[in-house]
C-alpha cells in the first residue's frame, strides 16, 4: 500500500500517507540545556509529528486497521471510545477519512482545549464527572458508558485499554524507528504510562533486538493533574500494564512536571506537553551518566493543548491576562472555568488524604466520612460509617453536618475528584478540619478496607 510514497518528497495523496513507520519516522532531537548529564545522549522523539499531532495517531490506525482485517467494521456505523483526548483526536481523523462516525466519552476534568478540539473535528463528545484519565474497571464514567454504548446496533468500542493492536501498533512503528535512528546504539527506552501501549510495545521490540537495553516507565502521583498518564494504582487496573517487562518503574510529582516543562520549551525550544516533562524528569532521576548511554524518551504531544493546564500550575504568569470576561456571553464559562481551577488548586497535601492514612486515623482523630455522591450511588457501596449528604445538599444545607467546626471531616466520591468541590463547599462553611480522600471509593475497595454494598437478589 505504501510502496509508492516519496517521503523524500513529501508528496501524498492523503493526509493517512504521513502515518509514521520506519520509512516515514517522527523526529528525535538530542536535549542539550535541561539535562544535567554531560556524557550521556539524550533523545526526545517528537509524537506531534505524526499527521494528527501525538504518539496515539499509531495507536488509532492499528486498531482500525485490526478491526478492518477481522471483519469487526462490518455493519458499523460509528465507534465509540473513551478517551482523554489523542486517541480520540486520531479516530476522529481517521474515521472522517472513511466516513464513519465517532461517539467519545470522556470527563470534563480533560483540558477544555481538548474538549473543543474534539467537538471541532467531529467527535460526539459526551462530558461526564469522571477521572482525569479514564480507569479501566472503573464502575462507572466513561468507560462503562463507552462500553455500554458499544451493546448498541451499529456501534464498536475498539477499547485501546486492552486490545493488543495498540501495543502492536508500536512494535511495528516506533520500535522500529527508534532502533534504525540510533543506528541500533539505544541503551535505555523512557515512556509515561497511560494504557501502556507505547511502554509495552516498543519496549517489547527493542528488548527482541538487545535484551540489554533498559526499559523504564514513568508515572505521576496520586491525584496528579498530567492529561493522559495514570498514577500507580491505576495502572494497576489496565490491561496493557506489564510490569514484569520493564527495568524500573519511577514517580514524577505535578510540580516536577509542569517546571520542567517550561524549561524544556524555554530552553530546549522544544514545544512539548506536560506528560512529555514528566517522562524525561523520570528518566533523570534514575540514568547514569554514562559516554555509552543513548537514551530516547516519547515525546506524545505538544504544548498547545494545555494552556488552562498552565494557567493552573503559574498562575503567576497569566495574573495580568486571566479574569472576568467583559462579554455576557462568556461570563458563565469563565466562572465554570474559574471553579475548575479552585478544584485542582485543592488538591494537595494540605486538603487530601491518601487511602492508607485515612484509614489509620479513622479509629485516632474519628473523622465523619462525608459520601457526597448522589444516593443512588451511596447505597450500591459505601465505606463503613459514612453519611450521604450529596454536593447539592450541601449547598442547600443539612442537619446533618455536625455543629462543631473543628470536627475531622473526609469528603468522598468514586475517585477523589467530586468530593474536592464538597470540601470546598464544607469549607465555605466554616468547617476547618476537612480533606478529600484520595482514590475515592475504587481505591478503598481495592485496598480491601470496610465497606458496606448492597446484596442484590
Amino acid at each position: 500500500m505504501t510502496q509508492n510514497i516519496d517521503h523524500q518528497k513529501r508528496v501524498y495523496n492523503s493526509i493517512l500517507e504521513l502515518l509514521c513507520n520506519e520509512e516515514n519516522p517522527t523526529p528525535l532531537v538530542r536535549l542539550n540545556h535541561v539535562t544535567p548529564l554531560k556524557k550521556a545522549q539524550i533523545f526526545a522523539k517528537l509524537e506531534w509529528y505524526n499527521p494528527f499531532g501525538a504518539v496515539k495517531d499509531r495507536v488509532a490506525n492499528n486498531l482500525l486497521l485490526d478491526a478492518e482485517q477481522n471483519g469487526r467494521l462490518d455493519n458499523v456505523k460509528s465507534l465509540v471510545e473513551p478517551t482523554s483526548g489523542n486517541t480520540g483526536f486520531a479516530l476522529t481523523m481517521i474515521a472522517n477519512a472513511k466516513h464513519l462516525g465517532i461517539k467519545s466519552p470522556l470527563s470534563s476534568m480533560i483540558p477544555l482545549e481538548k474538549r473543543t478540539l474534539l467537538k471541532f473535528f467531529g467527535c460526539d463528545v459526551v462530558e461526564l464527572t469522571d477521572t482525569l484519565c479514564p480507569a479501566p474497571g472503573a464502575p462507572e464514567g466513561a468507560i462503562a458508558m463507552a462500553m455500554e454504548t458499544a451493546t448498541k446496533p451499529g456501534f464498536l468500542m475498539l477499547n485501546q485499554y486492552a486490545n493488543e493492536a495498540n501495543p502492536m501498533a508500536h512494535y511495528l512503528t516506533t520500535g522500529p524507528e527508534i532502533w534504525k535512528q540510533t543506528d541500533q546504539k539505544v541503551t535505555h527506552f523512557v515512556a509515561g504510562l497511560g494504557t501502556c501501549g507505547t511502554i509495552t510495545g516498543t519496549g517489547t521490540f527493542l528488548k527482541d533486538k538487545n535484551p540489554a537495553i533498559k526499559v523504564i516507565g514513568v508515572h505521576p502521583e496520586e491525584g496528579h493533574d498530567i492529561p493522559g498518564v495514570r498514577s500507580i494504582r491505576q495502572l494497576q487496573q489496565t490491561k496493557l500494564f506489564r510490569p514484569e517487562l520493564y527495568d524500573q518503574l519511577v514517580q514524577v510529582s505535578n510540580r516536577e512536571a509542569f517546571d520542567m516543562c517550561l524549561r524544556i520549551n524555554r530552553e530546549e525550544s522544544i514545544i512539548a506537553g506536560p506528560s512529555s516533562a514528566m517522562a524525561l524528569v523520570g528518566a533523570l532521576k534514575v540514568i547514569q551518566d554514562e559516554p555509552n548511554a543513548v537514551v530516547v524518551i516519547i515525546f506524545p504531544d505538544n504544548a498547545f493543548k494545555y494552556a488552562s493546564s498552565f494557567q493552573r500550575h503559574f498562575p503567576q504568569m497569566f495574573a495580568n491576562t486571566v479574569g472576568a470576561s467583559s462579554n455576557p456571553n462568556t461570563q458563565n464559562t469563565a466562572s465554570d472555568e474559574s471553579l475548575n481551577k479552585m478544584i485542582e488548586l485543592c488538591r494537595n497535601e494540605f486538603n487530601t488524604i491518601d487511602l492508607e492514612l485515612a484509614h489509620q486515623s479513622r479509629n485516632r482523630e474519628k473523622p465523619i466520612y462525608i459520601d457526597v455522591r448522589d444516593p443512588e450511588q451511596f447505597k450500591t457501596s459505601h465505606i463503613e460509617g459514612a453519611i450521604n449528604i450529596s454536593n447539592q445538599t450541601l449547598l442547600e444545607g443539612n442537619s446533618k453536618l455536625p455543629q462543631d467546626k473543628n470536627q475531622a471531616i473526609v469528603t468522598v466520591c468514586n475517585r477523589g475528584n467530586i468530593s474536592l468541590k464538597g470540601l470546598l463547599i464544607l469549607k465555605s462553611l466554616g468547617y476547618t478540619n476537612v480533606k478529600s480522600l484520595n482514590g475515592g471509593i475504587i481505591g478503598w475497595q481495592e485496598k480491601n478496607y470496610p465497606m458496606v454494598t448492597s446484596q442484590k437478589k
